[in-house]
């Protein structure tokens, strides 16, 4: 259960990055490298980690490769971390499947899970409810919309509102890469009696900035209901972490105080944008978009390459040109000064 400083941060609004898998050339487990990973999250002041996720890649799971990825992140996390600081477990599959991947992370110290509902196409609704219900009994939940070409599939309002109306559903992130969709989820939680109890994080890598700054006013009834996106738990935060950190702290200030958005901050919005298409891959419907981050994480230093549990995934052609134009148009965002002052340190430690 998460400690009532930890329900502040979670509240309050967190930066959560989605953490990357560290391999060797071999294709196994790149200890060392998964520990620095954590160290550099932690050095660049994030208040949490998202482990088992889709940045993660869901394969772990077939290779053998859940439970010792998540205790190297628990592990270090409890080395040398504050304790408010949040580990969210990735869990997927059917509902035995969920219940025992919650259980083995909360037996790790993990303090909240990221309930994935892709590929399930078996399942109704109704059927998913259960399923976190029953996974809500072991740890918190986040809920999550996951955008179909990640492996998701499309979701009602009604079944959002159900899920937010789960006692220990704490959060929900919304990726479906959709305002459409990200508008159902809002709706379906400022329509349940939990709407205070629930917390909105943004998933929607393509659109970072501006769900931070965006107030939602939905009709309930004869009164209006405000609620805020106030966090994010990205794959687009697994790099350049540092800088992101402090973009993220001054938009949700920003926010928070109701200051005027000014044509710079959309016009920053829209360079985040661009080096998230960029990042995932968009032009070739997201096909590097794990290989993306690791081509950069690899040029840092912290990985040692680009590889992926699957032989065939790599970068798209033009995608490392494209990445070399983000870093020349937007130099602001990123953080290699900072990786390159501390990455000894982190493979060292």
């Amino acid at each position: 259960m998460l400690t009532s400083d930890q329900l502040y941060v979670l509240r309050r609004g967190a930066f959560i990055p989605a953490v990357p898998l560290a391999l060797d050339a071999e294709r196994q487990l790149d200890a060392p490298r998964q520990r620095a990973l954590v160290r550099y999250y932690l050095a660049a002041g994030v208040d949490g980690l998202a482990v088992g996720v889709h940045t993660t890649q869901f394969a772990i799971r077939q290779k053998g490769l859940y439970e010792p990825v998540l205790r190297i992140a628990a592990e270090t996390v409890a080395a040398e971390a504050q304790n408010t600081t949040l580990l969210v477990a990735g869990v997927v599959g059917p509902t035995e499947q969920a219940v025992a991947e919650a259980v083995i992370a909360r037996d790790l110290g993990y303090d909240m899970v990221l309930l994935s509902c892709g590929s399930l196409p078996d399942y109704t609704e109704d059927m998913l409810i259960a399923r976190a219900r029953r996974v809500a009994d072991v740890l918190p939940v986040f809920g999550f919309y996951l955008q179909p070409a990640a492996g998701g599939r499309l979701l009602s309002r009604d079944y959002w509102k159900k899920l937010a109306d789960l006692d220990n559903v704490l959060a929900i992130k919304m990726a479906p890469f959709n305002r459409y969709q990200t508008l159902d989820v809002v709706s379906a939680v400022c329509h349940s009696d939990r709407c205070e109890d629930i917390t909105l994080y943004t998933g929607n890598d393509d659109n970072i900035i501006v769900d931070l700054l965006s107030p939602y006013r939905i009709q309930v009834g004869n009164h209006v209901v405000e609620k805020r996106i106030v966090g994010g738990l990205l794959g687009h935060w697994s790099v350049w972490t540092q800088k992101a950190v402090a973009y993220y702290r001054m938009v949700r200030e920003l926010a928070r105080r109701g200051d005027p958005i000014t044509p710079d901050l959309l016009a920053f919005a829209n360079q985040v944008t661009d080096a998230n298409a960029v990042f995932f891959d968009a032009a070739n419907n997201f096909d590097g978009c794990i290989a993306g981050l690791h081509a950069i994480l690899t040029e840092q230093g912290i990985l040692a390459g680009r590889w992926t549990l699957d032989p065939a995934e790599d970068v798209s052609p033009g995608q490392l040109e494209e990445i070399g134009r983000i870093k020349r148009d937007y130099p602001h965002l990123c953080d290699d000064a900072f990786v390159a002052a501390n990455v000894e340190k982190w493979l060292k430690g």
